[in-house]
């Protein structure tokens, strides 16, 4: 009998301090925080804390490195073409306008546009192709505002291919104007 009075006289008073307890108390602000002031003192001057990374310059970063490196980092995208045709489709504008963005960020860049095309066709023919895809790349480029003074072409036609298997997927990688950087 002993316990059970101590069992409700305990959850009676539990039921009275809860609700004082869980009351929600009103949000701080940072003039809740500030150390009282005190009369003939300085304030204190507070400094931001420090970055956590120091900035760079991502433009010298990109221009201090090798040609081979930034051809292999891929900041240029290929325009890819369609079977038989030089004219730039929708996704290659696309690419096309990334890439005169990132050609406009670091107007020394100097580039090859190499035309290629896939192993169909006579030698002669994928030459000429392959001239007219660079050549409409180029166009376009100077459309967006990059100087053709910065952009050269070559044909390679069909004699250096990207991918080497008789697939559509893989002539389609071939069907291309691929981007050199030449000087920087």
């Amino acid at each position: 009998m002993h316990r059970n009075a101590i069992f409700v006289g305990l959850t009676a008073s539990l039921l009275v301090v809860a609700p004082i307890a869980c009351k929600k108390k009103p949000p701080t602000t940072a003039a809740d925080h500030a150390p009282a002031a005190t009369s003939g003192s300085a304030p204190v001057d507070v400094k931001p804390p420090a970055a956590t990374a120091p900035r760079t310059d991502q433009t010298q970063d990109v221009l201090s490195e090798d040609l081979a490196t930034l051809n292999k980092k891929g900041y240029l995208h290929d325009a890819y073409f369609d079977y038989d045709a030089s004219s730039l489709r929708d996704d290659a504008r696309t690419a096309l306008s990334t890439d005169a963005q990132w050609l406009k960020k670091y107007p020394s860049m100097k580039i090859l546009l190499e035309g290629h095309c896939d192993d169909r066709g006579t030698e002669a023919y994928n030459l000429s192709l392959g001239e007219r895809r660079a050549n409409a790349t180029r166009e376009y480029l100077d459309s967006l505002g990059i100087a053709p003074s910065r952009v050269e072409t070559v044909s390679y036609g069909k004699e250096k291919p990207f991918c080497e298997d008789e697939t559509d997927v893989c002539r389609q990688d071939n069907r291309r104007a691929h981007f050199l950087v030449v000087a920087k």
